[in-house]
């Protein structure tokens, strides 16, 4: 039981301040006022364009500009008649639903729907697993 002893009391005082005030705290009107007062040197400057969002809208761009000329009709390129028609032919000589043949391959029955409205993006895994499953080749109708 080494280290007991008498026990003694620390009368020295402990001091808690306030943390220093942060920029923001500096920059505020009441900190800014109670400089004046106190006679402290304050320097003040305006920034350019503060506040405001003229940067970045001041002028059009160049690529601004060519969006603007550009006219083309952007789409992408869906299902082909042939395509869907032989998915739709291959599923109904196997007769499965669309729900099923969605099961065989691992994807959603709304895919199978997309892709037989001819709605789809055509995606070439998905078109694979539709051949294996089916058991026939559909690409070959594809361009």
């Amino acid at each position: 039981m080494a280290g007991i002893g008498p026990i003694r009391q620390d009368w020295e005082p402990v001091v808690v301040r306030k943390k220093a005030p942060t920029s923001a705290a500096k920059k505020d009107e009441k900190a800014v006022n109670a400089a004046r007062r106190s006679g402290a040197e304050i320097e003040t400057m305006k920034k350019y364009n503060a506040g405001t969002n003229k940067a970045a809208s001041s002028g059009t761009s160049l690529n601004t500009k060519r969006l603007d000329d550009d006219t083309e009709n952007l789409a992408h390129e869906r299902v082909s008649s042939d395509l869907k028609k032989n998915i739709m032919q291959a599923r109904l000589d196997k007769k499965l639903t669309q729900a099923q043949l969605a099961q065989m391959i691992n994807e959603k029955p709304q895919i199978i729907q997309e892709y037989e409205s001819g709605k789809a993006i055509p995606n070439q895994q998905i078109i694979g697993k539709l051949e294996r499953a089916l058991g026939t080749k559909l690409r070959s109708a594809k361009k």
